[in-house]
């Protein structure tokens, strides 16, 4: 049997959001403001974190690679799915699509794992403030990042050679707005066992590992919190977690809700909402997020605007 018999396929059809099209301009143009400040939200993130030389530190080396992680995943999946909004024909290569779904796994499993190292970070910061520059040195952070980006690629190009090297048998359908490993899971005429029960396996690790990590650095947190004497070090040590633990809560209900229901109340229309919800909408509220809560940021956002108003015009 010739590759051509073994995948059957050159393109996919991808079904988008929502089968009515007077609905169609209205989504495009939400979700190309979404978008479009979820990339001027994480490039001025990244940007501001690099050059401020007051943010020169852990914390914000870590949002700066969370910043990172947002906008690829969303990238990964935004122009395609506007892209096919105002168009009729729509389909993505094969290639394309397997290049989707890789680049969309390496980043949304590194964030679950940088969200993870933030944590450790704020819990070395708040726990044991003497010896934080020392813990959470230049190479620490760098390994605390390296290794979740090399992790995510090695599982990524397992996923997606898995599922692209099964037999489509000319399937191409997905019913999705982007390719998604489980709509496509239903395409192949041939086993897809194995490859679901990676998929689940790594899943559930992935999400309950990176999890735990939070919870016991949060846990020690919030003890450390209670033995403080001064009110002024409790607010100022919630208000430094504040933010974090706020987008930690609004990716893991979301994420949690799209792989952890039951296969009986599994349904594709309500995983498509969900599946906006964490592929655009959150990489836009992480940087608002971090804006509008953290005075840190605020100030070198204001320093920055203060500096360009004062050259000359």
């Amino acid at each position: 049997m010739d590759q051509q018999n073994l995948t059957g396929l050159k393109e996919f059809i991808l079904m988008g959001i929502t089968d009515h099209p007077e609905l169609q301009a209205t989504f495009f143009g939400v979700f190309l403001i979404i978008y479009a400040v979820s990339v001027v939200g994480n490039m001025g993130m990244i940007i501001l974190t690099k050059m401020d030389s007051r943010l020169q530190t852990p914390m914000y080396f870590f949002l700066r690679h969370l910043a990172f992680t947002d906008l690829g995943y969303s990238t990964a999946v935004g122009p395609k799915m506007l892209a096919n909004i105002v168009t009729k024909q729509k389909t993505i290569p094969y290639n394309w699509c397997a290049a989707q779904l890789a680049f969309f796994i390496l980043f949304i499993i590194s964030e679950l794992f940088i969200l993870a190292a933030m944590a450790y970070d704020r819990y070395v910061a708040i726990c044991n403030p003497l010896l934080y520059t020392v813990i959470m040195s230049p190479r620490v952070c760098w390994t605390l990042v390296a290794v979740p980006y090399l992790y995510s690629a090695f599982l990524s190009v397992i996923i997606t050679i898995k599922i692209f090297i099964s037999s489509f048998c000319g399937h191409n359908i997905i019913n999705h707005f982007y390719c998604e490993s489980l709509p496509l899971l239903t395409l192949p005429c041939s086993s897809t066992h194995e490859i679901e029960l990676i998929i689940l396996i790594f899943s559930v690790f992935n999400l309950v590992s990176s999890l735990l990590v939070v919870l016991v650095s949060y846990i020690l947190i919030l003890l450390a919190i209670l033995k403080m004497h001064s009110a002024e070090g409790r607010h100022k040590a919630f208000s430094t977690c504040g933010s974090h633990l706020t987008v930690v809560v609004i990716l893991y209900a979301t994420l949690f809700f799209m792989y952890m229901q039951p296969k009986s109340s599994h349904s594709f229309d309500s995983d498509k909402m969900a599946s906006v919800f964490y592929t655009l909408v959150i990489p836009m509220l992480n940087p608002l997020i971090y804006s509008l809560r953290n005075k840190e940021v605020k100030g070198a956002l204001h320093r920055i605007w203060k500096n360009l108003s004062k050259r000359p015009r």
